[in-house]
């Protein structure tokens, strides 16, 4: 087993409800953006039925020198715990685990579809393809209710700017609800949204990440409503939200 014992080195809101963590990277560690981690509270001073171990995405990018994952926070005692740990407080990781990593034949593109903190794994891939300038094509759909609800949404906007292979088409589901205007695309990532954007790409495959409800819809639509192989297809294999 990959077990390792690290510490809290911080943590930031990133939207709406959700948080980033920090740990300082135990030396020896290696994984693949996209891979993720279980990570366990040691000796939580409360737990409930759901117990103290979560499994998360690396949302760091392998280059960068610390590990980073992001949740959505609910009302249970890991994530109650976590919120209030204090820096140097103490966390065993295990892993990394995973295969949803950027195929290796840089002639096909990516197409990432993520619903909320799914952008997880793609901010550690998008990030890595940037600063290595790999010359993968990607493209990353991004759905949220509202721009506040959207971790990592201006730091991802403005990879376009550092990676001219890459491009974020946001869409906001409940824009109006929301307390920021917003100008792009709304509604549910369709076939026809995906279309108008990568119509005329070369044979693309396809990564799901998000809610389990979401993933589910998208991959229906890619198998029916699109007629994409399932050898094509990328999913999260997990729900840690």
């Amino acid at each position: 087993m990959n077990r390792y014992i690290t510490t809290l080195k911080g943590a930031s809101v990133v939207a709406r409800d959700t948080m980033a963590f920090v740990l300082k990277r135990p030396e020896g560690f290696l994984f693949i953006p996209g891979q993720h981690i279980d990570v366990e509270l040691i000796n939580p001073e409360k737990t409930d039925a759901e117990g103290a171990i979560r499994t998360f995405s690396i949302a760091s990018a392998a280059i960068e020198p610390d590990l980073m994952v992001a949740t959505r926070m609910r009302d249970t005692a890991f994530k109650n715990v976590i919120r209030t740990l204090p820096p140097g407080a103490e966390i065993m990781i295990d892993g990394p685990y995973g295969d949803m990593i950027l195929q290796s034949n840089t002639e096909r593109p990516a197409v990432f579809l993520a619903g909320g903190i799914g952008i997880a794994p793609f901010r550690s891939i998008a990030v890595e393809a940037a600063r290595k300038k790999l010359p993968h094509t990607i493209f990353l759909f991004y759905s949220n209710r509202a721009p506040e609800d959207a971790p990592f949404l201006n730091e991802m906007r403005e990879l376009e700017r550092e990676n001219p292979r890459y491009r974020i088409i946001c869409t906001m589901t409940g824009s109006n609800n929301g307390k920021t205007s917003w100008q792009g695309e709304t509604g549910y990532i369709t076939k026809e949204m995906i279309l108008r954007y990568c119509s005329d790409i070369p044979s693309p495959v396809y990564y799901l990440a998000g809610p389990p409800e979401m993933v589910s819809a998208m991959h229906t639509m890619l198998l029916y409503t699109m007629g994409v192989s399932e050898d094509d297809i990328r999913i999260e294999e997990f729900s840690g939200y």
